[in-house]
This record gives C-alpha cells, sequence and structure tokens, in this order.
C-alpha cells in the first residue's frame, strides 16, 4: 500500500484550498439550516463531497478515501452510538413500566415549576452526568426527564442541548483536557486553570439562557434568583476546583453543590407564579387566579405567599389547576411514597454509582488492562505534514471500561430492580434500535466525515489558514475549537485535532500558548449544540427524529452568540487581564 503524505496546500494557494476544504461543513449547514434537509441525507451528502475533494484535490487514494469512511463509520457506532443505544434502552425500561410516570411526579414533587427544574435537571444534573459518561449521554437523559417533568419534546431536546455547555470541557472525568495536555506537551494543571478561568462565565449565563427559552422574559424575572444562585455556585465550585484541586472531579462536585445550593434556596425562596405545565402559549396568570391554556399552566400567588385555587376557561373545556400548597410546594396528596421515588430515580442512582465505581483507580486499571486494546485500522498508511503517522488511523477499543458498556451494566441492573424478564429487557433493546434506525446512519455518516476530512488533509489546510491569520488569530481562535466539535460532536476529539494547531499559531502571533489551547476547548463545548450527531442523539431522545434541521435553526443564534461573548473575554485575556493566563 502506498504511503498517502497529507498536502496543506494542494493547489498553490492556501486561501483556495481552505475554502474548498471548508465547503463540506458549510453544505451540512446550509442543507440543515435553510433547506431544512433531513441529518441523515445532509450528513451523506457532505460526507460524499468530502470524499471527492479527498481524492480529487488532496490526491488521497481511493482505497484509503474509503478506508478512512469505514473508520469514521465505525467510531461513530463505538463508542459514540454504544453510549446513546444504551442510555436509551434505561430511559425506555421506565417508559415501558409505570416508574417514568412516578418519575414525573417525583421530579414535580421537587418544585412544581418546570423553569426551575430547568435548572436542577437539564443543567445541574445535566453537569454530572457530563462529568461521568459525556458523549450524548447528558443529553439524552435529562431530556427525557424533562418530558417527563411534563415538557414537549422539541423544547426538552433544544434545552438539553444548550444546557450541555458549561460542563463539557471537563467532562468525562475530564477528558478533554487531558487529550490536550496530550497533545500539546502543556502541563495538565496549566489547562485545567486556564480553562477554569473561562467556562465558568459561560455558567454564569447559560442558566439565564435556559429560563428564557423555557418562559422567555417573564421566566427571567420570575426566577433570575434560581438562575443566578445555580450558575454562580457551579461557576465557584468549578474555578475552584479545576485551578486547586483535581481536574477529573470538577463538573463532579460543581453538579453536586450546585443542585444542593439551588434546593437550599427553595427552602426560602419561591416564584411569584409557577409554570406547571408547557405549552405553545403563555398566558398571564393574576393574582388569586390560575390560568391554564392549552396544557401551559400558571398558579398565581396572593401577597401573603398563598395560592388561590381556581380555574380559567379556554377554548371549549373548562380545566383547572389546584395549585401548590400553602407553602408554596407542591401538595403532599400528589408526592410519591418514598418507596416509589426512590424505585422512579433508582437507573440514575445506579448510573452514578457504577461510573463512579469504575473511576476508583484500581478498578479502573483492570478495566483498562483486561479490556482494552489498539490496532492499526487497515488499509491505512497517513502521514502528516510533520512526517509522523496520523494518530487518528489507530484505533483504541476500550470494550470493559467503555461508556457505552457500563451504561449497559446500569441497564442490566436496573433490569433485575425493576423485576423485568430478560427477554422482554432484549425486546425493549431491539424497539430501542429500531427507533434509533436513522439517528445511527446519522452519526456513522458525520463521523466518517470527520475521519475523511481529518486523513485527507482538508482539516489541517483550515486550520493553518486560519493560523496564518497573524496577531487577529485571536479571534479566530475560538472559532476554529467550535468549528472542530460543530464537525466531530466532542470537545475531546476536537482538541485533539486542534490543540497542538493552536499552540503553533499563537507561538507565530505572539500570543500565549497557553491562552489559545485553552481556548480551543472552552470555545470547542458552544459548537457541541450544533454537531449533527448531539442533533441527532436529542431528537432520538425524545422521538422527534427528523427535525434535526429544527432544533439547528433554535439553537444557531445561541450558539453563535456564546461564542461571541467568549471571544470578547479571550480578547480581554491577551492584554487588559492577562493576569488570568496562568
Amino acid at each position: 500500500m502506498t504511503t498517502f503524505h497529507q498536502i496543506v496546500d494542494p493547489l498553490g494557494s492556501l486561501a483556495l484550498a481552505a475554502v474548498l476544504a471548508a465547503l463540506p461543513l458549510i453544505l451540512l449547514f446550509i442543507l440543515l439550516g435553510v433547506f431544512r434537509t433531513k441529518a441523515w441525507k445532509a450528513a451523506i451528502a457532505s460526507l460524499a463531497l468530502s470524499i471527492v475533494l479527498a481524492v480529487v484535490v488532496w490526491r488521497m487514494p481511493v482505497g484509503q478515501a474509503l478506508s478512512a469512511t469505514a473508520e469514521g463509520a465505525f467510531y461513530g457506532f463505538f463508542p459514540i452510538l454504544w453510549i446513546l443505544i444504551n442510555a436509551l434502552w434505561i430511559y425506555r425500561l421506565t417508559t415501558e413500566t409505570r416508574w417514568f410516570e412516578v418519575l414525573g411526579a417525583t421530579i414535580r414533587s421537587v418544585s412544581g415549576d418546570l423553569r426551575i427544574l430547568t435548572i436542577l435537571i437539564a443543567f445541574c444534573f445535566g453537569a454530572l452526568l457530563e462529568a461521568l459518561a459525556g458523549f450524548g449521554a447528558p443529553v439524552a437523559i435529562t431530556s427525557g426527564m424533562l418530558m417527563a417533568a411534563g415538557m414537549k419534546p422539541l423544547k426538552s431536546a433544544a434545552v438539553s442541548l444548550l444546557a450541555n455547555t458549561a460542563p463539557v470541557a471537563f467532562g468525562a472525568m475530564g477528558s478533554p483536557v487531558i487529550a490536550l495536555s496530550g497533545v500539546t506537551g502543556i502541563p495538565l494543571g496549566t489547562l485545567a486553570s486556564m480553562a477554569g478561568r473561562q467556562t465558568p462565565f459561560l455558567a454564569l449565563i447559560v442558566p439565564l439562557l435556559l429560563v428564557f427559552l423555557v418562559d422567555g422574559r417573564r421566566g427571567v424575572r420570575q426566577t433570575w434568583p434560581a438562575a443566578v444562585v445555580g450558575g454562580t455556585v457551579f461557576a465557584i465550585v468549578q474555578f475552584l476546583t479545576s485551578n486547586f484541586f483535581t481536574v477529573e472531579l470538577t463538573d463532579v462536585l460543581a453538579g453536586i453543590v450546585a443542585i444542593a445550593a439551588v434546593l437550599l434556596l427553595l427552602r426560602i425562596w419561591k416564584p411569584a407564579e409557577t409554570m406547571t405545565g408547557d405549552g405553545a402559549d403563555t398566558p398571564v396568570a393574576h393574582e388569586h387566579e390560575s390560568v391554564m391554556t392549552g396544557n401551559q399552566t400558571y398558579t398565581g400567588l396572593n401577597a401573603g405567599g398563598a395560592a388561590a385555587s381556581g380555574a380559567t376557561a379556554t377554548g371549549a373545556g373548562l380545566s383547572t389547576n389546584p395549585g401548590p400548597g400553602a407553602n408554596g410546594k407542591p401538595d403532599a396528596s400528589t408526592r410519591p411514597a418514598p418507596r416509589e421515588i426512590w424505585m422512579a430515580i433508582a437507573p440514575y442512582l445506579v448510573i452514578i454509582a457504577v461510573f463512579s465505581i469504575s473511576q476508583i483507580p484500581a478498578i479502573k486499571a483492570w478495566l483498562t488492562a483486561a479490556g482494552g486494546f489498539s490496532f492499526s485500522w487497515p488499509w491505512l498508511d497517513v502521514v502528516g505534514p510533520n512526517g509522523k503517522p496520523a494518530s487518528s488511523q489507530i484505533m483504541r477499543f476500550d470494550h470493559l471500561k467503555a461508556t457505552g458498556t457500563l451504561l449497559l451494566i446500569s441497564g442490566l441492573i436496573t433490569l433485575a430492580l425493576y423485576r423485568i424478564r430478560f427477554g422482554a429487557g432484549v425486546r425493549i433493546y431491539v424497539k430501542t434500535l429500531a427507533m434509533l434506525r436513522w439517528t445511527i446512519l446519522t452519526v456513522c455518516s458525520v463521523l466518517a466525515l470527520s475521519f475523511v476530512m481529518n486523513l485527507s488533509g482538508e482539516t489541517g489546510t483550515l486550520g493553518v489558514a486560519l493560523a496564518s491569520a497573524g496577531g487577529i488569530f485571536a479571534l479566530l481562535s475560538p472559532v476554529l475549537g467550535w468549528i472542530g466539535v460543530a464537525l466531530t460532536g466532542s470537545d475531546t476529539s476536537s482538541n485533539s485535532l486542534f490543540g497542538q494547531l493552536q499552540v503553533t499559531a499563537a507561538s507565530h502571533a505572539g500570543l500565549s500558548p497557553v491562552l489559545m489551547a485553552a481556548t480551543n476547548s472552552s470555545a470547542g463545548v458552544l459548537g457541541k449544540m450544533l454537531s449533527l450527531q448531539n442533533l441527532a442523539v436529542a431528537a432520538a431522545a425524545v422521538g422527534i427524529e427528523g427535525l434535526e434541521s429544527t432544533l439547528f435553526r433554535r439553537l444557531l443564534g445561541w450558539s453563535i452568540g456564546l461564542l461571541a461573548l467568549l471571544t470578547v473575554l479571550v480578547l480581554l485575556q491577551t492584554n487588559v487581564l492577562a493576569w488570568m493566563v496562568p
């Protein structure tokens, strides 16, 4: 087999080559955002274009281009789809039994307000899941929990995707920052400290945006104390842990402490109105009455803090909302018995326990030694511009300690707890696979696109072109990280792909390598909500396959807006706030 040497500038014009390298991504975004094409069709079209460009422009042998496609598809299934399939299987074990309804009642017993639940579930609990699992599992699980609480599918997916930002840089037990340290040679503690001085600013903003997404300006006006407390506590703990303790536990501690802080706040404060359901309309609730339009309900509180129960007829029917009790909490009669509460949340407690046990050093070492191996992907022989073999042609297969395998174990334990027959559990698993058929095709196609672009040199050309911008690279550095995660769906992969490039470009531009490397990770998290595989995961989790383009359009503005804010912070950290760089 002939060795393929990647070419940075195959046309003699770096700018033109960069434009061509960006075409598959441009096509992907246009098909999703403009033509509202189904995700799997958009992914396959972009993959086909990237293969043609790899062969014709970057002169990659056809056989190796096809092999890179196969490797990407395999990586899309393992570990990414392996995680999603097993996470959704656990979720469906609850929906196929009565425990899903009990879970909904349990969630509503914590707070009757859907906006408060959004902060607790999507932001705080989602951060804990991101710390333990990552790779789409938080989006899949929290969106299902929000649906159980009464939120509509599309909004549940959008909220969960937007929430999955601030914790991502330290997700999966710090994997993104650990990978970044490995490819750049910068000490892990230094990179963790720098990332911990950027992502907390996102944590301050995201809970407020989530509340706005759920209930507009009224939601922010009425529930800002919970959003501010949750975001501020998370940001402070994330900063302290990443800078002074250990990177692996950054999001674990931040998520747990933030949950505790919000729950403590709810003991002394309640929003003036309670949003108990999700609907298209947003009625105005008046004092001493409860108004329901569609299936969205608000309960107004009187001056003394007690709710008056009542109803307003809308349309052809009369809806009645009993409202919370005199203390502002849901009626005790609606709260499940303690044993039922434990059973309803058992799958999530099992997940936390299994993943926590897997991180015990001795067990983690055994899982790695007993069930992990690396191998060279067949029919690939790619050498990068630096003369070294491309690292992405080496595949690591950790079948025992893989997140998906740990979720499978959690599912089997749940099967036993819920006393579901093994045969019934298998049938539910098969139904889950059938439900995910288009999602599987989408994720495998977009990861194949990523591997073709990486191994052919298309991604490298795009990165070098951005790095050649000189002093204004501080503006482009966040964009590069954002593109990396939007393409790969993983902050870890983006750091592996662009980390060293960020350091090299920063050195040439007279910028801090530490700042630019950390920025690749911190800004990259904002592209995760737009990555096609995460859109597919979210859509599949709530049963709206085919509406990925709708999710994309709904989240595009938020993603770009947050990217712009982080870019301003990075620019300030290059000069005015240079003291923040370790």
